[in-house]
């Protein structure tokens, strides 16, 4: 018994079906990179926020954090600075643009004088753009 498996013209039919398998393998890796680069991204300086029940506003792509830490020092991005060397640092870390805007991070063991101090400073320095940070509830 026999069996014919060449059916005329010997064409074969076009396929119009993407494969889609390599454009998922790769969105997968993207998803893994942006993964592990996420949490690097962000400002390493330990402190303990308090919560907030605000909506989230957008940031800018580069903010500049100013953190009070709890034993009352200033760490502008990552850089410790003195009170009193702190308007120079902003000066220096905005290119003296008084408009930009600071987002000022503080310990929740601070207490209310010492964030108002701070926040004196700042306007002192000329800096009136100020936004507090807090973690979401």
């Amino acid at each position: 018994m026999s069996v014919k498996l060449d059916h005329g013209d010997g064409d074969l039919p076009e396929n119009h079906e993407i494969n889609v398998t390599p454009f998922i393998d790769v969105m997968l890796v993207l998803l893994i990179i942006f993964m592990v680069a996420a949490p690097l991204a962000t400002v390493d300086v330990p402190v303990d926020l308090p919560v907030s029940t605000v909506e989230r506003q957008p940031k800018p792509d580069t903010p500049l954090y100013l953190t009070l830490k709890g034993d009352l020092s200033f760490v502008l991005r990552d850089t410790p600075v003195n009170r009193e060397a702190l308007a120079k640092a902003l000066d220096e870390a905005t290119a003296g643009k008084k408009d930009e805007r600071i987002f000022l991070r503080a310990d929740k063991t601070v207490p209310y004088g010492e964030l108002m101090q701070a926040m004196n400073v700042l306007r002192t320095a000329g800096y009136l753009k100020v936004a507090l940070v807090g973690l979401e509830q």
